[in-house]
């Protein structure tokens, strides 16, 4: 549509009675929760405004009910965030049955009530970073839980008269407790820098503290009932520290020599982050390769006496310039072992400028199928029919729903609309089939099936059932009297039987009034050959294969795209049956590769023996043999 003026029409009709309120809250959260809403901020204004005087009209049980229908889209932010600020029941629903994106999850998050995030950890379904922020906010699990002491605190005959001393906890033995962190990049060069400056400045180390008895504090008289807040945190602090303990890794376990052995990971790492010394030895990496990695050097050790390295790493590393795209190799374990390729950068230090090394990547190299034009035209092919499949299974669903009245009776006349719809989505989805079938074979990240059939019997099947068909316009397809009764290919049945229909249902579908296509099949050198006429459209055309010409809208259909692309997938197919499918003046030729015979005994294919067919050329030496014997 041209203009979208399906807001302004829910807004210029008022809500008189209880059903038009629940109506147009109904309309009003279809067309909101859409992204696609319009532009005019003034009207988006007023319909948030209609949606919230609206709520006050309708019961919250009712708003449940709305929110939770099916049939309607709910991938707007902004109408998550103004449910949410409702009653718990309606903001439940509203969070179980929104549908948003990653990015839309992370900026909803932090904006929503505490009371409101707490019912996200009931959604199983939340992308990876949506559920970092709900660890961070402290709403991953099902709840704090309930300390032990907690009944103690609450029960006013244990409570002590006055306080008694509290023991502070010796900061030396809480840092040891908590658990042990792989230092990232920036702390990594923070930790650097503030060494630097100490050595420069010549500052004195901080005192070690020794161990020393416990200091006593007097703590000031608690109430005897705490307050809500101070209980929430110490809830806190106590779940953080039970939880410290509860992930270890099972590696890291000492195991007995028994069947259950921790396999090693042997994958292969893809690139790691890392920082070097002044002398080229790795001091710092990702935790994926850190153990692996550190304390080897960038650039081999220089030798007394030996000659400069002139490899491009080696010449970057002396004149302390940028590494770019260098190639180089990695021994050790077999994550890391292989070539790689770097990128780094030199780092100095602040005060006084010292080359302190680099600071870089390691990353794996490309693949060179990668590379590949038809592997890369074909993998692009493939991405874009992914993306209009959706839109074209979205309909098939919708129509087949009115079609089939699943939510409700339908007109007799949406329901015939609806099937149309229904079937032009099939074909078209048929037709995304053929394309993605035809890219995968072009660029080999496809394989027909491996087997054998009977090819003659196959094309003899197929022609009686085209002839019904081509007879009303006076056409017909036929058999050479010669045609064999029986010859087996070395293709899977249903392989052969797509690739065959594909060419005799494109050749007699544009077969005009009163042609008649002769069909031949024989064998030579190993392979069958299946031979048939052109029809006369066909034979002006200089390349079939890019033919633009399509069967009649009554005859027989191959797929979609015309007569071009079909017979184009038919010599993909071929070509990946160690065939091919060649045009040879007005005829089309089919060449197989013939079945492996069992037990050899002459050139004639077995399946051919004894079939009532004239004898080929290469049947003549079996005929001599057998007259000399």
């Amino acid at each position: 549509m041209f203009f979208d003026d399906r807001l302004a029409t829910v807004l210029r009709h008022r809500a008189a009675g209880e059903n038009a309120a629940r109506t147009q809250f109904r309309q009003l959260l279809d067309l909101l929760g859409n992204r696609k809403y319009g532009r005019d901020e003034a009207l988006i204004a007023a319909a948030w405004l209609r949606l919230a005087a609206l709520a006050e009209q309708i019961k919250p049980a009712e708003r449940v009910r709305i929110i939770s229908e099916p049939g309607w889209r709910f991938r707007s932010p902004e109408l998550a965030a103004h449910l949410a600020e409702d009653e718990p029941e309606v903001a439940a629903a509203a969070l179980a049955r929104a549908d948003l994106e990653e990015n839309d999850w992370e900026d909803l998050i932090p904006r929503l009530p505490i009371r409101a995030r707490g019912f996200l950890r009931l959604r199983k379904d939340l992308p990876e970073r949506a559920e970092a922020i709900l660890d961070a906010l402290g709403v991953s699990d099902r709840g704090l839980p309930l300390p032990a002491e907690m009944a103690d605190a609450n029960s006013p005959e244990d409570e002590p008269d006055e306080a008694e001393p509290a023991e502070t906890i010796d900061p030396v033995a809480e840092e040891h407790e908590e658990p042990s962190r792989v230092i990232n990049l920036d702390d990594y060069l923070i930790l650097r820098e503030d060494q630097a400056i100490t050595e420069d400045e010549g500052s004195g180390q901080l005192p070690t503290t020794e161990a020393t008895e416990p200091v006593k504090e007097l703590q000031p008289k608690q109430d005897k009932q705490p307050s809500e807040i101070a209980a929430l945190v110490d809830r806190i602090n106590r779940f953080q520290r039970e939880r410290s303990g509860e992930f270890e890794d099972p590696d890291l376990s000492p195991r007995l020599p028994l069947d259950d052995l921790a396999e090693p990971d042997d994958a292969l790492i893809a690139g790691f982050g890392f920082a070097t010394d002044a002398v080229g030895r790795i001091e710092w990496a990702e935790a994926i390769a850190a153990p692996m990695v550190i304390g080897k050097r960038l650039i081999r050790q220089r030798q007394l006496g030996a000659p400069l390295a002139t490899d491009p790493l080696s010449r970057a590393f002396s004149a302390r310039q940028p590494i770019e795209t260098v190639a180089t190799s990695l021994e050790g374990a077999p994550a890391i072992t292989g070539d790689w390729i770097v990128d780094a950068e030199p780092r100095f230090s602040r005060v006084g400028g010292r080359f302190e090394g680099y600071v870089g990547r390691f990353r794996r190299p490309a693949d060179d199928s990668a590379t590949n034009p038809a592997v890369r035209e074909g993998e692009r092919v493939r991405q874009l029919l992914h993306e209009l499949r959706t839109p074209v299974n979205a309909l098939q669903g919708f129509a087949e729903v009115i079609q089939q009245q699943l939510f409700g009776p339908a007109p007799h006349e949406y329901r015939a609309l609806a099937a149309n719809i229904a079937g032009d989505a099939a074909r078209i989805l048929s037709g995304f089939d053929e394309l993605e079938r035809l890219a995968r074979l072009e660029s080999g990240a496809q394989d027909i099936l491996s087997g054998t059939c009977d090819l003659a019997s196959l094309i003899a099947r197929m022609t009686t059932q085209l002839q019904p068909v081509l007879a009303p316009r006076m056409a017909g397809i036929e058999t050479a009297p010669d045609f064999p009764a029986s010859l087996d290919v070395a293709v899977h049945k249903d392989e052969a039987e797509a690739l065959v229909w594909r060419i005799l249902a494109t050749l007699s579908g544009i077969a005009g009034a009163g042609e008649t296509l002769k069909l031949r099949l024989n064998y030579a050198a190993g392979q069958a050959v299946f031979t048939c006429d052109l029809p006369d459209r066909l034979k002006r055309e200089e390349d079939l294969l890019a033919s633009q010409i399509n069967p009649g809208a009554k005859g027989p259909r191959a797929g979609l795209f015309g007569a071009g692309f079909s017979l184009r997938l038919a010599s993909a197919e071929a070509v990946a049956a160690r065939g091919e499918l060649r045009r040879e003046d007005a005829q089309l030729k089919l060449v197989l590769p013939l079945a492996a015979r069992e037990g050899g005994g002459g050139d004639q294919p077995a399946a051919m023996r004894g079939t009532g067919s004239d004898e080929s050329e290469e049947s003549e030496p079996v005929r001599e043999a057998a007259n000399g014997r």
